[in-house]
């Protein structure tokens, strides 16, 4: 476990520390991968979070090219100054070129200059609470030191590893020890694996130096059950089975309305008005029962308080739209019975909300989401108040921002257009 309070004198004045979350969109080995969900946050969200539990930093922004990416990241707290440069966001771009653009547009716009950088790397979520603060310190008590990465022990000690020659096998390092890869393990020095969970780094380093490393560097060494680099879907799979384990101490996304209020409070943490409200229909308009005749016909039960509750929530001007993932009669004669505009069949409900933002021209800042299972979870993470009724699956009453006291098809969404019409 790392320390997880800084020591700056109690009379000196605390130093600027900038953490900077560099989230690219067009990813092709996972499209979408900064904001596709993980453990009913987007990948992004974990850097926010450490970010904005340190006591250490003191201004977190965003480098980012994608507009989707941005307003994830402001819903979690962040902020989003300027849009990376096209050139700086390609496939092959490097790290240090986007921190020089970062510091340049900064100091050119804002005349802001930070003391000290802290690099989080999306890719490597699962950040041990306390090691931002940890690695501040590090580098605030050296003065000498260029900045601070986090490391693991190597699993491989690369003194026995070989790369290959024309024909043969060549010793990867060989100058300092005659045949290496012949000693025993416990004659050989410590090796450490760079973890990308974060970097420490002076201005000076990156604007005298232009580099993000220099050549001190102090090591903060974390446990290897925090290493994952996420590049692939095995390597998605495998962060999903570590949060799953319940042992990593982490700091857990939280949107920037944060902490779920109960209804009594619904009305403080929705926005004054909605520019749009998006209804699951399962679940959330229903009680989530079907009945099924012989001849194959559904029917469901609904709550006629709800449809009063919309139609003066819609009289009063803000959008209402359900968004479904079954196709079936029986949710198109409901919303038809109550003139709700309505999406069937949506496999993709990520994408459908992000078209329907585009559509209603709403800031997703501004949207409100109802859902109650699991296929919701993308949705509620991404919107400004994202909404779980009684009964939802527990991991999307973990993620929402609001769980109302109803349950689904029991007048849930009346619960929540009486506080809307309270508040407007």
């Amino acid at each position: 476990m790392v320390d997880q309070k800084p020591n700056p004198s109690a009379n000196s004045k605390k130093l600027e520390a900038l953490a900077v979350v560099q989230a690219r969109g067009g990813s092709k080995g996972i499209p979408g991968k900064n904001i596709r969900n993980l453990g009913g946050h987007p990948l992004i969200a974990y850097s926010i979070a450490s970010a904005l539990a340190s006591a250490s930093v003191t201004r977190l922004i965003i480098s980012t090219d994608d507009e989707e990416i941005a307003e994830v990241a402001r819903v979690y707290g962040a902020e989003v100054p300027f849009m990376r440069p096209d050139e700086l966001a390609t496939d092959d771009a490097q790290d240090f070129p986007l921190f020089e653009h970062a510091l340049t547009w900064l100091k050119s716009n804002e005349n802001y200059v930070p003391q000290m950088i802290v690099q989080l790397r999306p890719t490597s979520p699962l950040r041990p609470k306390g090691s931002i603060d940890a690695a501040v310190k590090l580098l605030s008590e050296d003065n000498q030191a260029d900045c601070v990465r986090t490391v693991i022990p190597s699993q491989q000690n690369p003194y026995k590893m070989w790369r290959t020659g024309e024909k043969y096998l060549i010793p990867l390092l060989g100058d300092e020890f005659p045949e290496p890869y012949n000693m025993p393990r416990q004659k050989l020095p410590k090796t450490f694996w760079q973890t990308g969970h974060l970097d420490v780094i002076r201005h000076e380093t990156i604007i005298q130096k232009n580099s993000l490393t220099g050549e001190r560097v102090l090591p903060l060494i974390i446990e290897p059950k925090y290493c994952t680099d996420i590049d692939t879907l095995e390597d998605w799979e495998h962060a999903e089975w570590k949060l799953s384990r319940d042992n990593l101490d982490i700091d857990i996304p939280k949107k920037d309305v944060r902490n779920k209020h109960i209804t009594n409070n619904l009305k403080n943490t929705i926005p004054s008005k909605p520019a749009l409200v998006v209804l699951d229909f399962d679940g959330v308009l229903t009680d989530n029962r079907v009945w099924v005749s012989e001849s194959g016909e559904e029917s469901v039960a609904c709550n006629r308080s709800d449809g009063m509750g919309l139609s003066m929530l819609r009289k009063s001007g803000v959008q209402v739209i359900v968004l479904s993932t079954e196709r079936n009669p029986v949710v198109a004669a409901r919303c038809k019975k109550l003139n709700l505009p309505c999406d069937q069949g949506i496999d993709d409900k990520r994408s459908a909300l992000l078209r329907l933002t585009k559509q209603y021209g709403a800031d997703m800042g501004d949207v409100v989401y109802i859902g109650n299972d699991v296929n919701d979870l993308e949705c509620i993470c991404m919107v400004g108040c994202g909404i779980a009724v009684a009964d939802a699956h527990p991991s999307v009453l973990d993620a929402a921002d609001i769980v109302l006291t109803h349950r689904g098809g029991h007048g849930a969404v009346r619960e929540f257009c009486d506080h809307v019409l309270k508040a407007v």
